[in-house]
């Protein structure tokens, strides 16, 4: 038989947390998790099951008071929508999840949810959008190999768009803190209330997560200038292999300086052997293009209308803001 028990006490969130969760990309780090829940102010609210004495399957929400639904642990919000991917329930059967869901005392909607974390048999589980990841070894780790799999046509338009800003003068330089605020200034200027970080309390979560990140070693910040001018900053970090990019922002005054920096994680990831890269959800009309793999993750909701994936404006700009 199976029983569940819930608890808001963060302590024991963490705990539990500790036990249970899998620690299989930058997303399952707690301490990134909880970057972001001081400044939402999320009280958490875990779900646990258990059975026979043994712990079954968790999960992990908190209440997002403004959507009047409980969203996934830590509840952060951009543009109305939780942001933190490869979500999960954890589950030791179809059956322990449906139990979890069924247990929510109130609307739920979980989106980003990783795939073999998602099995609600009795449930409605649809497609939410689409991650894009790059994994260096399918090329043998050769940069050059990746390139010569574009068409000629391609691969030539590449190079000579390169070349061209190459020509002006391209320093690319690495953890330099300072650009942080940078970074956050050139989001905005380009995406003003697009942007993630004109919400201050997703602001203040990227710059918890960036101390933390530093602290552990786990940073890596990218930064591109132009005949000595800020073009470009990418905000990432490394954990277990797998370099993970978080956010970033361009200099409108330098066209094509995007490519430059994406082809730059691309050849940096080659030459370090990293297992995978990690591009986040959202196409933005190049991921694709640059032969990406697309991973789907998906969302379930009890409610009776399920938010709709981005579309339009929304989509141009997630996750690439």
């Amino acid at each position: 038989m199976i029983s569940i028990r819930a608890t808001s006490d963060l302590e024991e969130c963490h705990r539990l947390w500790k036990n249970h969760w899998p620690r299989e990309c930058l997303f399952d780090l707690w301490q990134l998790r909880t970057a972001f829940l001081a400044p939402f102010g999320r009280q958490p609210f875990f779900l646990v099951a258990e059975g026979g004495g043994k712990p079954l399957g968790l999960l992990a929400l908190s209440w997002i008071a403004e959507k009047g639904y409980y969203g996934h642990f830590p509840g952060e919000l951009w543009n109305g929508k939780t942001w933190l991917e490869q979500n999960k329930i954890i589950a030791a059967s179809p059956t322990v999840s449906s139990a979890l869901v069924d247990a929510v005392p109130g609307p739920v909607h979980v989106r980003y949810l990783q795939p073999g974390y998602c099995n609600l048999p009795d449930q409605p589980v649809q497609h939410d959008e689409t991650g894009y990841l790059f994994s260096p070894a399918d090329f043998n780790f050769s940069f050059a190999t990746y390139l010569a799999h574009f068409p000629g046509k391609t691969r030539r338009k590449i190079e000579r768009e390169t070349r061209a800003i190459n020509s002006q003068g391209v320093v690319i330089s690495h953890n330099q803190l300072a650009d942080v605020e940078k970074l956050f200034t050139l989001n905005l200027e380009a995406y003003k209330e697009w942007s993630y970080f004109a919400d201050e309390r997703f602001a203040r979560a990227f710059e918890n997560l960036v101390a933390w990140l530093w602290d552990q070693g786990l940073l890596r910040l990218t930064s591109v200038r132009i005949g000595g001018k800020l073009a470009a900053v990418d905000l990432g970090a490394v954990w277990q292999g797998t370099y993970t990019l978080l956010a970033g922002g361009t200099n409108g005054a330098f066209p094509g300086v995007a490519k430059v920096i994406n082809l730059h994680h691309l050849e940096w990831s080659c030459a370090q052997r990293i297992k995978l890269v990690d591009f986040l959800c959202g196409d933005f009309n190049w991921k694709e293009r640059f032969r990406l793999t697309a991973r789907p993750l998906y969302a379930f909701s009890n409610m009776q209308a399920i938010d709709e994936p981005l579309d339009g404006r929304e989509e141009e700009i997630a996750h690439a803001c």
